[in-house]
């Protein structure tokens, strides 16, 4: 039985997410697609309970007058079918709703609905933008995805599954004692009241520290996680206590959102206690004087108290619930803030797969200006034929990494158009544009798994048989071998830790090329792709990059100029526009800026003049 209600939702169904609302409601309702039947059943058993747990009091209070007026004999003759279902109630039927309740709760919903809602946030945040991710911490991200995920989850559950007993069991109080005495109504319904205007001053104040709470939170863990991440600059630069004081400051920030929120629940739990007391004072005192008058009976006396003893312990229940409820409502608001952004850049609804035939690209008339009024790329114009290898020359800004950016759509022109084999890019899908694009970066960053996972990332159907030929052409193999993790995995099953960090930089780069060296796209992009090997390695794996850009379109971009130098083609930008294009030995006959970068390379990079 577990195992079916677990298999009755899928958290992985495959879903085309779409942006979340950024209304409250709207958004728990989004992330409850599929489990809105779970959560009425289970409602439904919260209802039941309620219903036979007041009607125990009652049944109570008829057995203590009984009890008072009959002979045993007499009990079973005029009221044994009443004690048999008594019985029925209390042993089975209230045991069995509970138990199915139960069973739907946290066999159904506890695991499954948190886990769907971050599968559908996770995959939505994966089609961001990177100015998204260059903006925020990765674990302050993180940080939101957990705890929003499960501050949905405990906001619906309360609303569906506590509120709705609350409710049923109140009212259920309140008719009961009323069918008893109308006069005992009084002291309950005040009580209630009283105790509804005591939530509604003190929860709003716990929501909105709840909010400030939950960025509080997710700021601390981005700033611990930043340190972590970069733990070797740290360590370089001696600033463990610098990096200290950082995350202090973000700790101190989280626990001035303690202190408030403490103060709140003290007075809140006084308040509660405070109506409690005088909720069983009155209803006491009034029993025994409408005893004392011989309006009520024994039994009736006995049903109210039970009834102001069972309230006195689900009062502080409930507070705590509610107060629950809204602090998660809070963390699910300050959620928002980051689940809800709406993509920068999006698939158009008639975006097609690139079909890339040759590889022949075009910027036509384009303007970039990262969101600036101007400056960056103006009316730019370059063509590159098929299978041309061209390299981008310039200085440290002049719009060379922009290109390739603009290439792989990490961002949107302002105007203008980039084609590859006559398709805009803004008009096929992101992910067929670059499948079609291998690109090795001067800055390359893996992933925290194996040797073997990070080459065949290139090509996820890969046999080891073709990971090992890549990392062979890579001048990998070798080091690879040798390799080893606290686990004792060893070569292509070690581990290479956080973004790569138990490797030397030119061994990350060189799992890097052996990546795209089994990816095989047919337009290559090398940004700087062997500044961090030592010369001897490049040029080992010069022979082979000289192989696999065969037949390939190649953007190269370097700084020293040596490597590109024998392309077919040299463009020199400088202030995001074309100032020279040629041949090296044609570049070097002009005499200009190119020249002037060739004759003042030292130690292999350009002059800042």
């Amino acid at each position: 039985m577990f195992t079916y209600i677990e298999k009755l939702t899928q958290p992985f169904k495959e879903v085309q997410t779409s942006q979340p609302p950024s209304e409250l409601w709207e958004f728990c309702r989004y992330f409850t697609r599929g489990y809105g039947k779970l959560l009425i059943v289970m409602g439904v058993f919260s209802v039941l309970t309620a219903l036979m747990e007041v009607s125990l009091f009652r049944m109570l209070g008829l057995l203590v007058d009984w009890l008072s007026a009959l002979t045993p004999t007499e009990l079973w003759q005029q009221h044994g079918t009443h004690l048999l279902i008594m019985a029925g109630v209390v042993v089975f039927a209230l045991p069995l709703c509970i138990f199915l309740h139960g069973v739907i709760l946290h066999q159904g919903l506890m695991g499954n609905y948190p886990m769907s809602i971050r599968w559908q946030a996770h995959n939505y945040l994966l089609r961001q933008s990177m100015a998204f991710y260059q903006d925020e911490f990765a674990g302050r991200i993180a940080t939101k995805v957990m705890q929003t995920s499960l501050a949905v989850r405990e906001t619906v559950v309360k609303l569906l599954d506590v509120f709705l007993y609350i409710i049923i069991f109140f009212s259920g109080v309140v008719l009961m004692v009323a069918s008893l005495d109308w006069r005992l109504a009084i002291p309950f319904l005040v009580w209630l009241v009283a105790y509804v205007l005591v939530l509604r001053h003190f929860l709003p104040r716990l929501k909105a520290i709840s909010m400030n709470q939950a960025n509080a939170r997710s700021e601390m863990t981005g700033r611990i996680v930043d340190t972590y991440t970069n733990i070797n600059t740290v360590k370089l630069f001696s600033h463990a206590q610098r990096e200290a004081g950082y995350a202090r400051e973000s700790m101190d920030g989280f626990l001035q959102t303690v202190y408030p929120q403490m103060r709140l629940a003290v007075q809140l739990k006084t308040s509660v206690w405070s109506i409690n007391a005088i909720l069983i004072f009155s209803v006491s005192a009034l029993c025994i004087h409408l005893w004392s008058l011989s309006l009520i009976t024994a039994g009736v006396v006995a049903a109210a108290v039970g009834v102001i003893l069972r309230l006195y312990g689900m009062s502080q229940w409930i507070m705590w619930e509610v107060s629950g409820l809204f602090e998660n409502i809070g963390t699910v608001q300050d959620g928002i803030n980051t689940l809800s952004q709406p993509l920068a850049i999006k698939d158009k609804p008639t975006a097609k797969p690139l079909v890339c035939t040759a590889g022949a690209i075009r910027y036509s008339d384009m303007n970039f200006h990262y969101g600036k009024r101007s400056g960056i790329i103006e009316n730019f114009n370059l063509e590159i034929k098929a299978g041309e290898k061209i390299g981008l020359v310039g200085r440290s800004g002049a719009g060379k990494s922009t290109l390739v950016n603009l290439l792989l759509r990490f961002y949107d022109i302002e105007s203008g158009s980039i084609c590859i084999d006559g398709q805009d890019v803004s008009t096929v899908t992101q992910d067929s544009l670059r499948e079609h694009i291998g690109m090795v970066t001067q800055d390359t960053a893996l992933m925290h798994r194996s040797v073997y996972e990070n080459i065949a990332y290139g090509q996820p159907s890969a046999t080891m048989e073709q990971v090992i030929a890549a990392a062979k052409k890579a001048q990998a193999y070798d080091f690879i071998q040798d390799l080893s993790d606290a686990r004792g995995r060893t070569g292509f099953d070690a581990h290479v830790g956080e973004r790569g960090v138990k490797l030397s930089g030119g061994q990350r780069q060189r799992i890097a090329i052996a990546r795209v060296l089994l990816k095989n796209a047919p337009i290559l992009v090398l940004d700087e792709a062997t500044s961090a090997l030592d010369s001897e390695v490049e040029a080992a794996i010069q022979e082979n990059l000289n192989e696999l850009m065969q037949g390939k379109t190649v953007i190269a971009i370097a700084h020293r100029l040596s490597t590109i130098a024998a392309l077919d083609r040299l463009v020199v930008l400088d202030q995001g526009n074309i100032v020279e294009h040629g041949s090296h030995q044609q570049l070097l006959a002009m005499n200009g800026l190119y020249a002037k970068l060739w004759a003042r390379q030292s130690g292999g990079f350009l002059g800042e003049d």
